[in-house]
């Protein structure tokens, strides 16, 4: 092949290498085990089934993880296409458009097995200190009571064992994150506390698909259609299954 046409075919495969990187979604995320980590198979639960929902679309992708508040800012910039683990928000459509449904987040209370507690409303918890990680939304009721005596931590691991150890009358968490991490605790820990019944919320999980992105309203179409498919042959709940849900 003479010198000048090998320039050419060598041109041609970089600009379809480009185009190719192009065309790939830019997933992210934050830490937040067993859904998106990773460090985990297929980076967490979350991103799996996100990753294939997209694939069945006819979409590549490749995440990445970062902070919460970088991963929210770069979706909104444009430096994301997708963010794979976002609760609704009437904030967030300013960044972003919402899939449907495809996860659903229970927040349930956590008290020591010796304790006897129970609850049908907020008022009757105000009398008991609670375990709170710093940051984080729970549900708006909960988050605006003032009269909860909440404990700031830094995390569930820190909020569970001071529960344990009878530090605080309760903590919360979402029901996976929570089975993912008292699996890691000591069999002491463990062996202590357990969920109340009633769930203080329930919490759609959904991408946000950035609006920057020109094809957002196909690609969240695309994705849609996808989990219902995969809902319906069975490989959605093989998928829970695969990740221990």
């Amino acid at each position: 092949m003479p010198r000048v046409y090998r320039a050419f075919a060598l041109i041609g495969l970089l600009l379809l290498a480009q185009t190719a990187a192009a065309d790939k979604l830019r997933l992210v995320f934050d830490i937040w085990p067993p859904f998106t980590d990773d460090t985990l198979v297929n980076g967490g639960l979350a991103t799996d089934i996100v990753s294939t929902a997209l694939a069945r679309a006819g979409y590549a992708s490749g995440y990445e993880q970062v902070p919460w508040a970088r991963a929210l800012m770069g979706v909104g910039e444009g430096r994301y296409d997708v963010l794979v683990n976002a609760w609704y928000n009437e904030d967030r459509t300013r960044l972003g458009q919402f899939s449907g449904e495809y996860l659903l987040n229970r927040i349930r209370f956590l008290k020591r097995k010796d304790t006897p507690l129970d609850y049908s409303n907020l008022q009757q918890l105000h009398t008991y200190p609670i375990a709170v990680v710093r940051g984080y939304a729970y549900s708006a009721p909960f988050d605006a009571d003032t009269a909860l005596q909440k404990v700031p931590v830094h995390n569930f691991a820190m909020a569970v064992r001071m529960l344990a150890a009878d530090r605080v009358k309760l903590t919360l968490e979402d029901e996976y994150v929570a089975k993912y991490y008292l699996a890691r605790e000591s069999a002491k820990v463990r062996n202590s506390v357990e969920f109340l019944p009633k769930p203080l919320s329930e919490n759609s999980l959904h991408i946000l698909v950035s609006l920057k992105n020109p094809q957002h309203a196909q690609i969240v179409a695309g994705f849609d259609k996808a989990i219902a498919a995969m809902k319906a042959d069975g490989s959605y709940e093989r998928m829970l299954r695969q990740h221990g849900m």
